[in-house]
């Protein structure tokens, strides 16, 4: 089966060009105007992927995002976005998106996107087009490195016995940081890794990831455990 597509945009010749693009594609659209439809569309048939504009009428993007991430989906959601402040990026990471293209966009830059969103959450993974490939073996049951226990079956964490609430993208990027605890990961790798592709030397989406992690593993008269090398990267220890 073709991955699914949940498009909330209200601009009709947007929505229009890009359920197009992304039927050719090979994905299956479900296209809305607006954030009332997409949540109740999500709610109906629960998509393999949102794709949403930010700026809607009524409930826009980003609360569609917070309802679903309120109510533990964590499907993988893209927003459309015209606006490209930082901080109105951060507002998007911040209700629960795991992804953004700013508008005006290359079709082939959200094509890029959905694949990197899939193989993320799927143990199929995606190529040029939406395709099936060898699936991948489960990862070994338990992990742990500094204090830091995690179960990537179950998608649970502990730092010592407090269980961690981490999102989707926190999660994967702490599990890459166990894996390699004590090595250096360059910017580089870990956008490789967690988003599937390099966001530029400019973004700042790693550095808030990582500032979400921090505010949730650290503890009071506790070692900080996510330690920044200036100019290389992210490294986990326990000093």
């Amino acid at each position: 089966m073709p991955p699914t597509v949940l498009l909330a945009e209200d601009d009709r010749a947007i929505r229009n060009a890009l359920e197009r693009a992304l039927t050719l594609e090979g994905y299956q659209v479900m296209a809305v105007a607006d954030g009332i439809e997409a949540l109740a569309q999500a709610h109906r048939n629960r998509p393999d992927v949102l794709v949403l504009d930010v700026m809607m009428p009524g409930i826009d993007g980003l609360q569609v995002c917070r309802v679903l991430r309120a109510e533990g989906d964590r499907t993988p959601v893209l927003m459309l976005t015209a606006l490209v402040e930082t901080a109105d990026r951060i507002a998007g990471l911040d209700a629960g998106a795991d992804d953004y293209v700013v508008k005006p966009f290359d079709v082939e830059e959200v094509f890029a996107r959905l694949r990197a969103l899939l193989r993320r959450t799927s143990p199929v993974g995606a190529g040029s087009a939406p395709a099936a490939e060898t699936p991948r073996p489960l990862p070994e049951r338990f992990i742990d490195a500094a204090g830091v226990r995690m179960d990537p079956q179950a998608r649970r964490a502990w730092r010592g016995a407090r269980e961690l609430e981490l999102t989707r993208t926190e999660f994967e990027l702490l599990e890459l940081l166990v894996r390699n605890a004590g090595i250096v990961l360059d910017h580089s790798t870990i956008y490789d890794r967690i988003w599937g592709y390099d966001f530029g030397p400019g973004s700042k989406n790693l550095a808030v990831y990582v500032g979400y992690l921090r505010r949730k593993l650290d503890e009071p008269d506790a070692p900080q455990l996510i330690h920044t090398v200036r100019g290389v990267g992210y490294v986990l220890r326990e000093d």
